[in-house]
């Protein structure tokens, strides 16, 4: 019912500029051992009821599966750390992984592309 009552620009405006935020937090996390990340993934949660259609749904989804996915793919590489080259291999490849697909989201979504959801 949400997506059928148009949102008033300012929301819209207001709302994009947040996405963007999001977005660089998660880029900029890199320097800052992953905390830019935590705060960036709450501001998610919080705003997800104030989304008024699929478009701003899709980014807010891919930022998420994008960081818990992530989260989960360092708890399980963690192991490889008893061995330092494997271990420092593994997180630089899921970091690279993680910086792709928060790049990626936020350049379809300055295109106002939405991003692709799996299917349910």
């Amino acid at each position: 019912m949400n997506a059928m009552i148009p949102a008033p620009q300012h929301d819209r405006q207001s709302l994009t500029t947040i996405t963007h935020v999001m977005y660089a937090l998660h880029v900029a996390t890199w320097f800052s051992a992953g905390i830019f990340s935590v705060i960036a993934i709450i501001i998610n949660y919080v705003k997800r009821g104030d989304l008024p259609d699929d478009f701003f749904r899709s980014h807010f989804r891919w930022q998420a599966r994008s960081f818990w996915f992530t989260l989960l793919w360092f708890v399980l590489a963690a192991p490889l750390w008893i061995i330092f080259i494997p271990g420092a291999f593994a997180y630089a490849v899921i970091g690279l992984w993680y910086l792709y697909r928060f790049v990626r989201g936020w350049l379809a979504f300055a295109d106002g592309r939405a991003m692709p959801v799996p299917p349910t």
